[in-house]
């Protein structure tokens, strides 16, 4: 492709579903947060809910949703993912070469944090507390000790969710100070100014999130009615 081809466009990158879904878990881990520190844990467990319900939504639009949402239209081998860490290093990427969406690392950090978000809810399901006041719906599924168990890796799990969010607003810092490209105005309105060859990346109905989004509320709330 010839550099006469290539103009600088406003291409939509990123879906509704997949920008409400981001800030809505940046919403409820805070709000996770603030509830466990306050010790209000009646809005814990619904932040916890919801941040089950949101991740679970996430990984599900990985498979079904528009194009640069989707796992396989990011996630990378090893090698590729290594690759491209060495010309990044290097400084040899550039706009005409990168992906639309996300790039090889950071679909990494994205299937780090999603790992990482689902596994703090489960463990808070059946999290046993010292005294079983504040335990997990699905506490009593388990023993004293096995819940105990996962209380530790809820606290664990977290400090790691702390790590993981720190290297990711580092990140964000870097893209901004480094390489004069703002990655959270594109989460927020949808769009990227870049220079393109053309390439536009396709999407999916509404009815598709919607009706993901109806099937995990029900799945969610006929789990925690039988607990």
């Amino acid at each position: 492709m010839t550099s006469q081809h290539l103009v600088r466009r406003r291409i939509r990158v990123w879906d509704v579903p997949t920008r409400l879904s981001h800030w809505s878990i940046v919403i409820l881990f805070g709000l996770c947060w603030w509830s466990a520190k306050s010790d209000h844990m009646h809005w814990h467990r619904i932040a916890g809910y919801g941040m089950l319900g949101m991740v679970s939504f996430r990984i599900a639009w990985g498979f079904i949703g528009g194009q640069t949402s989707r796992f396989r239209d990011f996630v990378r081998g090893p090698r590729t993912t290594v690759h491209y860490a060495l010309k990044f290093i290097r400084n040899k990427t550039d706009a005409t070469s990168a992906p639309l969406g996300h790039n090889p690392l950071g679909a990494l950090s994205i299937l780090v944090m999603l790992t990482l978000l689902l596994a703090q809810t489960v463990f808070g399901l059946f999290a046993v507390n010292l005294d079983g006041v504040a335990s997990g719906p699905f506490a009593k599924w388990v023993s004293y000790d096995t819940g105990r168990t996962f209380a530790h890796l809820h606290a664990a799990n977290f400090n790691l969710l702390l790590i993981m969010i720190a290297l990711h607003l580092s990140a964000i810092s870097f893209y901004r100070l480094a390489r004069k490209e703002s990655l959270i105005p594109a989460m927020i309105h949808g769009f990227k100014s870049r220079i393109s060859s053309g390439e536009v990346p396709y999407f999916v109905p509404w009815w598709r999130a919607i009706a993901l989004a109806a099937g995990i509320v029900i799945c969610i709330v006929l789990a925690l009615h039988m607990a």
